[in-house]
């Protein structure tokens, strides 16, 4: 039987200064199917899928769109002919409405004037978004949206362009499971109706729920195109990294030692409540919990991001007030944020400022900065941690989310932080990555550093934690052992089904 390929790219070849992005890649893409596109950051995928939508132009090869050789040299040459690409980072505009981004650019007008015709744009919107079962008033503020709402609204967009082919980029990535089901509802209802989508996504459990056909890309070229029903986890893991995975959680044993941090009553008000605990050296406690459990919040007030409303900190013992980050970086803690991009890394930079940026009065000498030893020292931290860059100078932007991660784990470590916070450390970055950053977190450990990690993922929280602690609506919940902790005893304690 003949396949009907909506899409088909062959021999896509694209180079960059000092870097061969892709060689002879290929993808196919049948009607009216969900084909999952998966590969270690750095792979291909993204200059691909740019290749696709017109931001970049080949070196060679062919692109078939519809059974007709197509050249894009936009963007908009590639929605016109129906195909949309909603990103990882979102980018609505956020003081416009729902309608208003929908339409932008192409708004609706009175009898062809400059005046902009509201009501019909927001009329339109709410039959489009009826269409998707989305609940939303089109005349809401983009700002005023959750994430997940977002997603929703760039769905829309896509469908709104009647797109025979929606490219998404990790769209799970910052949504809640029950938003997820919501949105693979809307893809198979889309998927019914004969239209495609390549879905890029770094989570397993996803591609064999969703995707009818998957394909491995490594090192800028496509090493397998198969269905997902002829494939298991294990082989794509071993298709991505070139190698047999076997230990993704790397977890050595590490000396816990005596205590380090201590919470006594902790609180701040509709955030969390009455959090006691402890920390000790050597030691990865995980800290479990469902979005909104108040996690990151804890987290945050420790580090002097939030005043507490009352509450005790002792770090060795010693009471200590932190009112600030920087008084909590003096205390030689450090705080992984989740966020990367917004709050971790300064994108415009590079590799070495961002390793540097807090230490720089350590190389200062007579008022001048000793770069020879800064730069040896940075040298020594991106070999350590096996951060893959051309040089030091690279632009941290230009890195795979996992080397950025890398690259900011480092910067605390280059002002000797004793107390680790990482709060969700391998999120949206690939399988590779994530075994080296848990190799690290173990090392450092046995170092003695005391760590505390922060995971919406059940398997990091029980392959890397000697100790779990739970919260649920801001309280904890539970407080498991490594040997006790178990899917089942985690999410009873995380729903509040404890006592």
């Amino acid at each position: 039987m003949e396949l009907n390929y909506l899409l088909e790219m062959q021999g896509i070849s694209k180079s960059f200064p000092g870097v061969r992005a892709l060689h002879q890649a290929g993808l196919k893409v049948q009607k009216g199917t969900v084909h999952a596109l998966m590969g270690e950051n750095g792979a291909g995928k993204s200059t691909l899928m740019k290749i696709l939508i017109g931001m970049y132009q080949p070196d060679s090869g062919t692109i078939r769109f519809a059974g007709q050789e197509v050249k894009f040299r936009s963007i908009n040459e590639a929605l016109q002919l129906g195909i949309s690409m909603i990103h990882q980072e979102l980018s609505p505009v956020p003081h416009m409405t729902v309608a208003e981004n929908l339409f932008l650019g192409r708004e609706i007008s009175y009898n062809n004037t400059f005046w902009v015709n509201d009501n019909s744009m927001e009329q339109k919107t709410v039959e489009l978004l009826n269409q998707l079962e989305i609940s939303i008033n089109p005349k809401t503020k983009m700002k005023d949206l959750s994430t997940s709402y977002m997603q929703m609204i760039e769905i829309a967009k896509a469908v709104s362009y009647n797109s025979r082919l929606i490219i998404m980029d990790e769209p799970t990535s910052a949504i809640t499971d029950r938003e997820v089901e919501h949105l693979f509802k809307i893809i198979n209802r889309l998927k019914a109706k004969g239209v495609s989508f390549i879905y890029i996504t770094h989570k397993m459990d996803e591609v064999f729920r969703i995707s009818d056909e998957v394909t491995v890309f490594r090192d800028g070229e496509m090493v397998a195109s198969m269905p997902t029903q002829a494939t298991d986890k294990e082989r794509l893991i071993e298709l991505m990294v070139g190698r047999e995975l076997k230990q993704l959680f790397p977890k050595e044993t590490a000396e816990i030692g005596e205590v380090v941090l201590e919470l006594k009553n902790f609180t701040l008000t509709k955030k969390f409540y009455d959090v006691n605990l402890t920390l000790h050296k050597g030691e990865i406690l995980g800290l479990a919990g469902l979005m909104g459990a108040g996690r990151t919040e804890l987290m945050e007030s420790l580090f002097g991001i939030h005043l507490p409303d009352q509450g005790e900190v002792y770090i060795h013992g010693q009471k200590i007030r932190i009112k600030s980050p920087q008084d909590a970086i003096k205390h030689r803690m450090a705080f992984l944020t989740e966020d990367r991009k917004l709050t971790g890394a300064f994108l415009p930079l590079s590799v070495e400022d961002n390793m540097s940026i807090l230490n720089l009065d350590e190389y200062l000498n007579c008022g001048l900065i000793q770069h020879g030893q800064l730069r040896k020292d940075c040298e020594g931290m991106r070999g350590k941690f096996n951060v893959k860059t051309p040089d030091l100078s690279q632009l941290i932007k230009n890195l795979s989310g996992g080397n950025q991660q890398k690259v900011l784990i480092t910067r605390w470590l280059m002002i000797n932080a004793d107390i680790l916070i990482l709060d969700e450390p391998t999120r949206g970055i690939d399988v590779g990555a994530k075994a080296e950053i848990h190799k690290a977190m173990s090392q450092l450990a046995k170092q003695g550093k005391a760590i505390i990690m922060i995971s919406s993922e059940l398997p990091e929280i029980l392959g890397m934690s000697d100790r779990v602690i739970v919260m649920h609506a801001g309280k904890i919940t539970g407080e498991l052992c490594r040997e006790e902790a178990c899917q089942e005893s985690v999410m009873r304690c995380a729903t509040g089904m404890v006592g």
